[in-house]
């Protein structure tokens, strides 16, 4: 039997919705979670754990960090890697001018000697200064310098502490030998990006693929290459003139999606493909934290709304006075059978226990 966009909407949602597992598992099942600092009710990592990891409470990601084989990184986002996937894409390559160097090496041997350090730590020690930062504003050129000394693989981000990373040092990852080694590692990080977000339409697997040029800088020019390798190895169906691809051991689902209901982050690999979205689900989902009010049109931070194996809607949900309230809105005509109203508020209940507030 052909596949069909039924097909592929059962199957994008259940494969991603794995679980409920341990949270190391979860983190390597996905090998990548894209951060938000956004907290609306919980920030986008822990919206987008919950719903795979047993008991699941916001904020356990990080309170559990130090002990979990995971990175703060750039992956196609910015996110928590596991070690895995960080050894995949490191040492990134790049080039640093002489003064950069010297403060390098100094910020470097401060960072050894202390063992962790707080931004403001190095600041007060080195006094750079500030910087003109990719929003157009200003920052501190400490905090400029260790952000690229963590992207380079040079310090890492050991904890938080009020929010604020506290930076130890990184031990350096073994570089790749040869050519054969570097397809090989783009190929694994490839798979990573298609095992998270598949099923992919063709232009989706470009788009996914030429964003890991954010991952390995070094080897940017051979992506175009690996989305050929790519298309050769994965399965892939032709529905309604698109290809779609996804891991080859993977067959699509049979039998129907389970009476559940699931408010998603943002970035949730369900919708976080934009363009995916519109062509599974017919209607298109933005992401308007940062769009004036007056533009907005489905609320700050709208959680895409999936029932069964269809995103229907979005719920904006707060927590106030210890309370949690969900306004809910609907691409179409909502549902009025007893089995969504029961899935909705078994929902709201999981919120408020992952939330903690009544």
């Amino acid at each position: 039997m052909p596949a069909s966009l039924e097909h592929l909407r059962r199957f994008a949602a259940a494969r991603s919705l794995f679980g409920p597992t341990t949270l190391a598992r979860a983190l390597a099942t996905f090998g990548f979670v894209q951060a938000d600092p956004i907290r609306a009710p919980a920030r986008a990592q822990d919206l987008t754990l919950r719903h795979r990891v047993a008991d699941y409470r916001a904020g356990d990601l990080e309170r559990r960090y130090g002990a979990l084989a995971v990175e703060e990184d750039v992956f196609i986002n910015y996110g928590f890697v596991t070690d895995r996937v960080r050894r995949l894409m490191h040492p990134r390559r790049g080039s640093w001018t002489p003064a950069q160097r010297r403060r390098v090496d100094a910020v470097l041997a401060f960072v050894r000697d202390r063992g962790e350090v707080h931004p403001r730590d190095v600041d007060r020690e080195f006094a750079h200064g500030r910087v003109t930062n990719y929003w157009g504003g200003t920052s501190s050129a400490t905090t400029h310098l260790l952000d690229l000394m963590q992207y380079r693989g040079l310090v890492r981000v050991a904890r938080r502490e009020a929010g604020i990373r506290i930076y130890a040092v990184q031990e350096p990852a073994e570089d790749a030998a040869d050519r054969a080694e570097r397809s090989r590692r783009i190929d694994a990080l490839v798979d990573i990006v298609v095992g998270k977000y598949a099923p992919l339409p063709h232009s989706s697997l470009s788009m996914v693929v030429a964003r890991l040029r954010y991952a390995v800088p070094q080897w940017r020019r051979e992506l175009k290459a690996a989305v050929r390798r790519a298309q050769a190895r994965l399965r892939h169906e032709t529905v309604d003139g698109v290809a779609w691809y996804w891991p080859a051991d993977e067959p699509l689902p049979s039998g129907d999606a389970p009476d559940v209901v699931r408010l998603l982050a943002p970035f949730d690999p369900i919708v976080w493909d934009r363009r995916r979205f519109e062509m599974l689900w017919g209607w298109p989902y933005r992401f308007e934290a940062y769009t004036p009010i007056a533009k907005r049109s489905r609320g700050y931070y709208a959680l895409p709304l999936l029932w069964r194996d269809n995103v229907i809607g979005w719920g904006n949900v707060s927590v106030a006075g210890g309370a949690l309230h969900a306004d809910l809105g609907y691409a179409g005509s909502p549902p009025r059978d007893r089995a969504f109203r029961r899935a909705l508020d078994d929902e709201l209940d999981r919120l408020r226990t992952f939330l903690d507030c009544a």
